[in-house]
C-alpha cells in the first residue's frame, strides 16, 4: 500500500468514518467495532474520523476503548472536530478541546476540523477566534493539522480559504449523484479546493447508504458489469479525483468493512464502461425524484416535535421505489407511534438550518404527510 501523497503519515486513501458504528440496544457494539478496527489496521489503513456529536457522544468513547487503549498511538491517525453547539465564546473552546482528548483517550489529534462550516455558523467561529485557537493548539503540539469540514456553496468556501490560508485540508461531500447537484454544489466546491491547492477528504461517498440500497433498475446496471459491490463503484468514483487525500466510509458492520477492504487497498481507477454505468444510475435516481437525505440526523436533535425526519424521508423514498403497503404500516406503527408525525411540524425551520444537504425539509414533510396521513 502506498503512503498518502498529501500526508505521508496516512496509509493509503481510505478512512474509517465513525458516525455510523455498529450498535446494540442503543450502545456501540464494542465487540464488533474492535473486530472492524482490527481488520482495518491489519489491512494497513490507519485513519479514523469522529466528532463529539456522533452517536450522542458515544463515538469518541468507543474510539478510546476500542482503538486508543488497544493500539500504540503511532498505529492510528485520529481526526476530531469542533462543532458549533459545543461553544458559545472563545474561552469555551480550550476546555472543550481538552475534554475531547480525554474522551478519545489521546494527548493530541492528528487532524482537527472546524465542523460543518457554512455561511451562518462561520460567523460564530470567527467571532470566537476558533480558527486562531486551533492554530495555537497546533503550535503547542496538540493538533498536527488544522482543516475544515464544509457544507455550503463554493463562494463561501473561497471566503473561508481567503480568510484563513493556513487551513491544510477540506472535507467535503462527494459522490456520483451529488456531483452536479446544485444544492450540494460538489463540483464547484471541489474546484475551489483545487484552485487553493487544498487536499480533499471525502465524506458521504455512498450518500448515507443510498448508493448501496439502490433501486432495482440501478442494481441491474451494475450487475451487468459482473464486477464489484455497489459500494465499490461509489468509493472508487470518489477516490478517482486527483486532489483526494482520503475517502471516508461510515461502516456499521463487519460485512461492510470486509467488502471495502476487498478493493480499497489496491483501489483501481474506474474503467470507461464503469463510468458509463454510473451515468445511467444517476439518470435512474433523477427519474425517481427521491429525497437526497443522507440520514446524518443533524435535523433531529433540535426538532421541538421529535419528528424522525430522516426515517420519514427514507420511508417515502422506499414507497416511491417499491410502491407497497409495508411502508404505510412502518410509518404508522413504528416511526410515528412514539414520535412526531409529519403533520406535527410547526415549521420552525431549525431542521433546515442544520441540514448539510440544504433540503427544504418543511415542504418535504408536507409531501410525507400527503402520502402517509391520508384518511
Amino acid at each position: 500500500m502506498e503512503k498518502n501523497k498529501f500526508f505521508p503519515e496516512i496509509n493509503g486513501n481510505f478512512a474509517f468514518g465513525c458516525m455510523r458504528l455498529p450498535m446494540k440496544e442503543g450502545e456501540v457494539n464494542y465487540d464488533e467495532f474492535k473486530e472492524m478496527a482490527d481488520a482495518f489496521i491489519d489491512s494497513g489503513f490507519n485513519y479514523f474520523d469522529t466528532a463529539h456529536g456522533y452517536l450522542d457522544g458515544k463515538s469518541e468513547t468507543a474510539i478510546r476503548d476500542c482503538v486508543s487503549k488497544r493500539y500504540d498511538r503511532s498505529r492510528f491517525i485520529l481526526t476530531n472536530k469542533l462543532t458549533d453547539f459545543c461553544f458559545k465564546k472563545e474561552s469555551d473552546i480550550r476546555p472543550f478541546f481538552d475534554r475531547q482528548l480525554g474522551l478519545c483517550g489521546v494527548d493530541y489529534f492528528d487532524f482537527y476540523l472546524m465542523h460543518a462550516q457554512n455561511i451562518d455558523n462561520y460567523q460564530l467561529y470567527k467571532k470566537c477566534r476558533a480558527y486562531e485557537t486551533a492554530f495555537e493548539l497546533k503550535k503547542e503540539g496538540k493538533i498536527r493539522h488544522v482543516g475544515i469540514s464544509f457544507h455550503d456553496k463554493a463562494e463561501v468556501l473561497e471566503q473561508i480559504l481567503n480568510d484563513y490560508p493556513e487551513i491544510e485540508v477540506v472535507q467535503i461531500q462527494l459522490n456520483y449523484v451529488d456531483w452536479d447537484n446544485e444544492s450540494v454544489d460538489t463540483k464547484r466546491v471541489y474546484e475551489v479546493c483545487e484552485k487553493y491547492n487544498k487536499p480533499v477528504l471525502v465524506m458521504e461517498p455512498v450518500k448515507g447508504g443510498s448508493l448501496v440500497n439502490l433501486p432495482d433498475e440501478a442494481k441491474a446496471v451494475f450487475d451487468e458489469l459482473g464486477g464489484g459491490s455497489y459500494a465499490s463503484y461509489a468509493l472508487r468514483y470518489a477516490a478517482d479525483f486527483p486532489n483526494i487525500c482520503a475517502v471516508l466510509s461510515g461502516m456499521s458492520n463487519m460485512a461492510q468493512m470486509n467488502d471495502n477492504l476487498s478493493f480499497m487497498p489496491e483501489c483501481k481507477p474506474l474503467t470507461d464502461t464503469e463510468k458509463s454505468a454510473i451515468i445511467k444510475v444517476c439518470d435512474i435516481f433523477k427519474s425517481k425524484h427521491l429525497i437526497p437525505c443522507t440520514s446524518c440526523r443533524y435535523c433531529v436533535a433540535g426538532c421541538p416535535k421529535n419528528i424522525l425526519i430522516p426515517e420519514l424521508f427514507a420511508c417515502l423514498n422506499q414507497k416511491k421505489v417499491f410502491n407497497n403497503w409495508n411502508q404505510n404500516f412502518y410509518y404508522n406503527t413504528v416511526l410515528t407511534a412514539h414520535n412526531g408525525k409529519a403533520s406535527d411540524c410547526i415549521k420552525c425551520g431549525k431542521c433546515e438550518k442544520a441540514c448539510p444537504q440544504h433540503l427544504e425539509i418543511r415542504k418535504l414533510l408536507v409531501d410525507v404527510k400527503n402520502e402517509f396521513e391520508r384518511e
